[in-house]
C-alpha cells in the first residue's frame, strides 16, 4: 500500500494528503504544534524522491531557529547536504539572490548587512547630527518606524505621503529616514528591511524574475500567515 512509504509512515491521514498534493498551490491551515513544519519537510523530501530537482525547491521560514530545524529534518529525511539546498529564512534567501545579482540595481555585491543594533546606532548619530532631541526622536522608535515602512515597501517619500502622523513630526521622521537610507548606500550596507525590499526590486526586473521562476519549480513557505507585505510580494514574484 502507498501509505507504507517511509515518508508517510509517521504522518496522519490529513498530513499525508498535504505531503502528496504536489500539483498546484496548497495552503495548510492548522493550529500550533499540529505538525505544519513537519509536513513541509516531508513534502520537500517527497518532491525530491519523486523527481524534483533539489536545487529547484525554495523553502523559507522566519527565524534562524526554525530554518535550522527545517534543515536538520530535511537532511535526516533526504540524506542531502543542506548547504546546497535553498532551505532558509526569508532574509537569507533574499541575501543569496542579492549576492548574485545586486549589480543589476547599481549596487556592489560586497555589501555588508546591518543588524538592528547597527541600524539604531546609525539613526542615533543622524538624530545627533541634525540637532534633534534624542528624548523626543528616540532612535529605537525611529528604527521601528523605518522597519515597518520597509515591511510595506515604502520609500521615505512614499511613507510621508501615506502616514497619518502630525505633519511636523512626519517631516522630521522623513528627513531622518532619507538621511539613513543615503548613509546605508554610501556605506554599501543593507539593513534587514532592505534585504527583502531590494530582492523584490531585483525580481521586478523581467529577465531576473524569469530566471528564478524557471529555477524554483516549488516554493514552500512555513508560517505563511506571518508574511508581511514585502515578504508576500517576494513570494508572489517567484510563484
Amino acid at each position: 500500500a502507498p501509505d507504507e512509504h517511509p515518508l508517510l509512515a509517521s504522518l496522519n491521514e490529513t498530513q499525508r494528503e498535504a505531503v502528496r498534493a504536489v500539483k498546484g498551490p496548497v495552503l495548510i491551515l492548522a493550529g500550533a504544534g499540529s505538525g505544519k513544519t513537519r509536513v513541509i519537510c516531508h513534502r520537500l523530501a517527497w518532491l525530491i524522491e519523486h523527481g524534483a530537482d533539489p536545487q529547484g525547491i525554495l523553502a523559507v521560514t522566519f527565524t534562524n531557529k526554525a530554518a535550522a530545524e527545517m534543515k536538520s529534518r530535511v537532511k535526516d529525511l533526504t540524506g542531502l547536504a543542506t548547504q546546497s539546498l535553498w532551505v532558509m529564512t526569508f532574509h537569507s534567501a533574499a541575501a543569496r539572490m542579492l549576492r548574485q545579482d545586486i549589480s543589476r540595481l547599481g549596487r556592489s555585491r560586497g555589501f555588508t548587512i546591518c543588524d538592528s543594533a547597527d541600524s539604531t546606532a546609525l539613526i542615533k548619530s543622524i538624530v545627533k547630527d541634525m540637532g534633534l532631541d534624542p528624548k523626543l526622536e528616540k532612535p529605537d522608535d525611529i528604527a521601528d518606524l523605518i522597519s515597518r515602512a520597509k515591511d510595506d515597501l515604502l520609500t521615505p517619500d512614499r511613507w510621508i505621503e501615506q502616514t497619518r502622523m502630525n505633519r511636523a513630526r512626519a517631516e522630521r521622521v522623513h528627513a531622518i529616514y532619507s538621511a539613513y537610507q543615503k548613509r546605508l548606500v554610501q556605506a554599501n550596507a543593507l539593513d534587514f528591511g532592505d534585504l527583502i525590499g531590494e530582492a523584490v526590486r531585483l525580481l521586478e526586473i523581467p529577465a531576473v524574475q524569469e530566471r528564478y521562476r524557471e529555477r524554483f519549480q516549488h516554493v514552500l513557505v512555513d508560517e505563511y500567515q506571518d508574511t508581511n507585505h514585502a515578504q508576500y510580494r517576494l513570494i508572489r514574484l517567484l510563484a
